[in-house]
């Protein structure tokens, strides 16, 4: 299984040799170190812990500067579950190389935050008719059920707040590999803004 950690940078789009355009995300992934790595013997389950980035000393816990010792000050720190560990070690670093175009990979991120939003938009109703005295009421929900329970059933469709949650897009193509920039192009949207954090892993089947 491959995994890193990355960095939305932008979209754009790539020709390929037969002149087919191809929409694009371009991912700084990595350079990631082993922090830590979990077995099922000692802790349980089995995973391996990344750090990607860089941050100031005084916003790392002295516990943590314990844990990362000489490997540096992380920016941020993700666990992928896995029991393929293979030769990994603590210490060990991963970058870009990791994966090979062709690969098909799971992408994670936290969505766009809009804030409070209507009906319409977080759910796309249509809205009341713009006749018969209706008014104020074109983007209004309507009737939200019946008045025999008198209260609100869970789950019922109503404005509220919109985005900044975790998203994952499935079956993304590794469409191009820039090992220099440590830049991975992956066929298709990512979720979150310009430099927001994502974890890339390898598809499950």
């Amino acid at each position: 299984m491959k995994f890193i950690i990355g960095r939305k940078r932008e979209m754009t789009q790539i020709f390929k040799e037969d002149g087919t355009v191809v929409p694009v995300t371009l991912i700084e992934a990595g350079p990631a170190k082993v922090t830590d790595i979990k077995t099922m013997e000692r802790d349980g389950y089995s995973s391996v812990q990344l750090g990607f980035g860089n941050r100031s000393e005084k916003n790392v816990a002295k516990a943590q500067r314990g844990q990362w010792k000489d490997m540096g000050l992380f920016e941020a720190v993700r666990e992928f579950r896995t029991d393929e560990i293979g030769g990994l070690e603590i210490g060990a670093t991963i970058d870009a190389t990791t994966f090979e175009v062709g690969d098909i990979v799971d992408v994670t991120g936290v969505s766009k935050g809009k804030g409070f939003q209507g009906v319409v938009k977080r759910h796309g109703f249509h809205g009341q008719m713009k006749t018969h005295g209706t008014k104020d009421q074109l983007r209004m929900p309507g009737s939200i059920g019946a008045t025999g329970p008198q209260r609100v059933f869970k789950g019922q469709r109503m404005p509220g707040r919109m985005g900044g949650e975790r998203v994952t897009v499935k079956n993304l193509e590794v469409v191009e590999i820039r090992p220099q920039e440590n830049i991975i192009a992956f066929k298709g949207a990512v979720p979150g803004s310009r430099n927001g954090l994502v974890l890339i892993q390898t598809a499950k089947q």
